[in-house]
């Protein structure tokens, strides 16, 4: 089967995304609309939007890279927006992948996560190929994620109960907001929710920051944290010990 999907674009030797080095995709779409969004220009997803590719185009670019990745220990990640709008696509692409006996992670909100028959058939078959999801957790009260993202947490929540019954490694993610995601009761609340999770290996904090404000200018949106400043350091260390006190890692 050739599928094609529309990306937004590729990073070759990613460092941050997963083990090693990363080939990384930046899929196109995103149901999300979060506040500090650094790529708004990956949130639309239709005809003219990202740039459209097959798989065997991408895993021709891949094979360039495979001795940089296999020598660190890494292999190939798939973020967005929001990669699990392109299941059949991640599928077949993760099933090359595994011929080649490449490492792959997905970097996912869970934001179009459902239990609905047809989606669950094709995400259990994703997870088959799938080594590591990096799930990101980005407000543990339902009426704070929603005016952080526009929806509700319940599905994604859902999403990680579902990782955990796949048995599937994962690293959670938060990214740290002053004044909207660093509230110390939220804090807690989140990691004793990931305290019950079973499956996770590692909790990443990561530091708010302002780098794709240009982006919103090009795009002609307001950007709406203006003056929002990235975190400290000793903050993103107290989050962290905040989110990790109860969970085995």
């Amino acid at each position: 089967m050739k599928i094609q999907t529309r990306i937004h674009s590729v990073e070759s030797c990613g460092t941050v995304d997963g083990p090693g080095l990363r080939y990384i995709i930046f899929t196109q779409g995103c149901l999300l609309r979060c506040l500090y969004c650094h790529n708004p220009d990956t949130w639309a997803f239709g005809k003219g939007e990202g740039k459209e590719v097959s798989v065997s185009e991408l895993m021709k670019d891949i094979k360039d890279y495979l001795p940089f990745l296999q020598a660190s220990n890494g292999g190939v990640t798939v973020s967005g927006g929001e990669p699990l709008l392109h299941l059949d696509f991640l599928i077949e692409l993760f099933t090359e992948c595994k011929r080649l006996g490449i490492h792959t992670a997905i970097d996912s909100s869970g934001g179009c996560f459902t239990r609905k028959e047809r989606f669950i058939t094709s995400l259990d078959k994703l997870m088959e190929l799938t080594d590591l999801v990096l799930l990101d957790l980005k407000q543990i009260d339902d009426k704070k994620h929603r005016e952080l993202t526009s929806v509700s947490n319940r599905h994604i929540l859902d999403f990680a109960k579902y990782l955990e019954e796949k048995k599937k490694p994962v690293w959670i993610r938060h990214v740290l907001v002053p004044g909207f995601t660093d509230n110390e009761v939220d804090l807690k609340r989140l990691g004793a929710y990931i305290s019950t999770l079973s499956n996770v290996e590692k909790v990443e904090v990561l530091p708010y920051h302002q780098l794709g404000v240009y982006k919103y200018e090009a795009l002609g949106i307001e950007y709406p944290l203006k003056n929002v400043k990235t975190p400290a350091e000793e903050r993103v260390h107290w989050a962290h010990s905040l989110l990790t006190q109860t969970v085995c890692i």
